[in-house]
């Protein structure tokens, strides 16, 4: 269902909006995480983006991973939602992260990459995403990764688990 802004109730249209953004963590059998070399930005990214309008983060990311990754696949549990603070020509923003799982040796040479978005992939080690990643991204990344080996959920702002 598409809301058009004047079907909305002027409360509801006076209220904040957020960009929203959902992503999943892919790990391979050693515990590695899968990232991606966005061909539209630097750095490197985790499989997801932005959510569309009347779309579920859970949705966005599977549609996500379906068209940058070629794989369909359901995301798993909810890992972690970070909450980042507007800066210099971005809004505030909430992102999504959801368990991958472990994808098989079959279901990584099956991955296809949307040559229009992602020049590459790879595993890394958790604790060198730094390395590929924005700060904020590996702090996220890094918290969603710790939080799935706990079995919970975190909440976090600008990647610092909160709470």
């Amino acid at each position: 269902m598409d809301t058009a802004a004047g079907d909305l109730t002027a409360y509801d249209r006076s209220l904040a909006r957020k960009r929203v953004s959902a992503g999943v963590l892919f790990f391979d059998l050693e515990g590695r995480v899968l990232l991606v070399d966005p061909v539209y930005k630097e750095p490197w990214e985790i499989p997801g983006g932005a959510v569309e309008r009347d779309e579920s983060p859970r949705r966005g990311a599977a549609r996500e991973v379906e068209e940058e990754l070629g794989l369909t696949l359901e995301p798993g549990r909810l890992l972690g939602i970070d909450w980042t603070p507007p800066r210099p020509g971005r809004s505030e923003a909430m992102a999504v992260i959801f368990d991958g799982g472990v994808l098989p040796a079959e279901k990584v040479t099956a991955i296809r990459l949307q040559a229009a978005e992602l020049r590459a992939f790879a595993f890394v080690d958790p604790g060198r995403v730094s390395e590929r990643l924005t700060p904020v991204l590996a702090r996220r990344v890094r918290a969603c990764v710790e939080a799935r080996n706990l079995g919970v959920t975190v909440c976090l702002e600008n990647g610092v688990p909160v709470g």
